[in-house]
């Protein structure tokens, strides 16, 4: 399963970079590694909603449920998340990105801080 990283390089500026998260196991269902989590939280952001360049707070998973964003790194690439996309937010340090809610409708997804 791929999913987009947003993380912060040597220069201090947020970058992307797209890995795989491998299924395994030897099961009916297969799974991923597993992740420790703090929590998982819904949010909303309204239309329209625009975030100025921040790091993230903590290393999260961001799912979107619906609507889409924006994310611009701060070395100038863009990326669009829609519903079903995964980010994992790393960039903790550094200059950070900005966000930006596309579209007419909000944008709703779920974060899930990791505990590591």
């Amino acid at each position: 399963m791929k999913i987009t990283r947003l993380y912060t390089g040597t220069d201090q500026k947020s970058h992307f970079e797209d890995i795989e998260l491998q299924f395994g196991g030897n099961q009916p269902m297969l799974t991923t590694a597993a992740h420790a989590a703090s929590s998982a939280v819904f949010r909303c952001a309204p239309a329209g909603l625009f975030l100025e360049r921040h790091p993230a707070p903590r290393r999260q998973f961001l799912v979107t449920l619906s609507g889409s964003w924006e994310i611009e790194a701060s070395n100038g690439v863009k990326r669009v998340f829609k519903s079903g996309d995964v980010m994992l937010a790393d960039d903790t340090s550094g200059e950070g990105h900005t966000s930006r809610v596309l579209g007419g409708e909000p944008h709703v997804f779920m974060t899930v801080p990791l505990a590591d």
